[in-house]
Formats: C-alpha cells, structure tokens, sequence
C-alpha cells in the first residue's frame, strides 16, 4: 500500500529555510572578540563556497539484470557549518518495464565537531517504484561523517520513517593511490534495521553487506573514469523477504563508470 507522504515537501523546504536563517555571522563575531580579549590575531573569516560530487554515476552489469547506479554529494557554507544534499538511486535496465527503482535523498544540516568529523542532522526521503505498486517514505536522520584514523572515509547514519521504523546504516571506502592519477577504491556498505519493514524488502536485523572495488584514472582531478566489480548480499529476514517474492540473495556485478565534481 502506497504511503501518503505528500507533507514531505513541505517539511524540506521549511528546514532549508531554518538553516538559511541561521545565525553563522554571531559565531564569527563572537570567536573574534575572545581573540580580541586575549590579544590574539582576529580569526579567518569562514568564507562559504560549496561543490557537487558525482562519486559514482555507473553502468552495473550481473548475470540476472542491469542497473544504472549514482550517488552524488553536494554542500554549501564554510568549515564549520554547512549543508548537505546527499543522493544515491538504482534504476534497472529493463525495456519491457518490469525493472524496479530506489532512491534515497537526504537533506542535512553539518556543524563541525573536531579536525575531520561532522555531526549531521536533517530529514530523508526514500522512494521505490516500478512495476508493482510505489512506496516511499521519510525519514528524521541522525549521523556522523568525516575521515577515520588510516584515512578511511566514513558515513554513518541512525534513521527513524514517519512510522516509527528505525535504521542504521555505515558506509566506508578508502583511496589507495597507486600513482598520481590512479586510485583503488576498496568500498563496504552495510545497515541494521530495528524493525521490519516489509514493503521496502527490509527484514528486522543486519540486512546486507555490500562490497566493492573501483580502480579509476584521473584524466583531471574533477574527471576520472573506472571500473570495477560490486558483490551484495542480503542477510537474515531480508535475504527471506527476497527468496520469498522470487529474488536472489546476492548480486555480483561488473562496474563501468565516471566519478566527477564541480
């Protein structure tokens, strides 16, 4: 049964327009007179600027469908507060119709915490259509994003739906340059669900592990292509919900894409 989620928009928009609001100029005052007090050099100003990254935008090929893949990544605002807008979805390639689609946007508030790390606030809205009936819902999000010791890049996340249904999600990748412009991207995803969540396929417990590995050339440092291979596994109630509406547990696939930023 398809959600009413029609409030959704209007919830995003009324978050952007709270972080528009937001005092950021009664900080830098305020770190520029504790200087002033201690005979300090003025603070830098946090000048804000912002970037688009399309991390993988792919073509994924395995042996019972083909999916189109992105994920982007987007802020605005300076060192200590920003905005994010976080996107990922999966399109499969089906040209009778039959293929199936999810997507997932996040819309966050940042604030830095220490050197590498930032707490993130904001709401989500997920969506899954194709042949059977839609579903979507949104989400109140909780996370945590920054470089972890060994220079890992991590991403975690704590979600509770409109209904009550609470999540946790983690995702880590690490870039191993090989040479100035060649990167291998050794990448593990993985989520736990606090309760089940039928319609999206998603059973109560650790639901996947989601593993790859991306080898990619910088042509320039804002265009790199690559390839790769992904393997998905879903686990526990999950893997049970798929096998029970005909669907393989597991998913090897060969990747060819582009990462680019702006």
């Amino acid at each position: 049964m398809t959600r009413n989620t029609t409030t959704t928009p209007f919830a995003v928009l009324a978050f952007a327009g709270f972080l528009v609001t937001l005092p950021g100029s009664a900080v830098a005052d305020g770190q520029a007179e504790y200087a002033e007090k201690r005979g300090w050099e003025a603070p830098i100003h946090d000048d804000y600027q912002g970037r688009l990254l399309f991390d993988r935008l792919e073509y994924a090929a395995g042996d019972d469908e083909d999916t189109l893949n992105y994920e982007f990544i987007g802020w605005y605002g300076g060192d200590t507060n920003r905005l994010w807008l976080e996107g990922e979805g999966e399109d499969v390639i089906d040209p009778g119709g039959e293929g199936g689609h999810l997507e997932t946007l996040d819309l966050l508030y940042g604030r830095l915490i220490s050197a590498f790390w930032d707490i993130q606030a904001g709401v989500s809205y997920e969506r899954e259509y194709g042949p059977g009936p839609d579903h979507d819902r949104a989400f109140a999000v909780l996370g945590i994003q920054g470089l972890a010791p060994y220079w890992f890049e991590t991403d975690a996340n704590l979600r509770v739906s409109e209904d009550g249904d609470a999540s946790a999600d983690l995702e880590l990748e690490y870039d191993w340059l090989l040479s100035q412009r060649t990167v291998l991207q050794p990448r593990f995803e993985t989520a736990y669900a606090f309760s089940e969540a039928a319609d999206f396929g998603v059973g109560k417990g650790l639901t996947n592990v989601k593993l790859g590995l991306r080898l990619r050339y910088e042509i320039r440092r804002e265009f790199a292509p690559y390839v790769g291979v992904s393997w998905n596994r879903k686990l526990g109630d999950t893997a049970d919900l798929a096998e029970a509406e005909g669907n393989d547990d597991s998913r090897l696939t060969a990747l060819a894409g582009i990462r680019m930023w702006f």
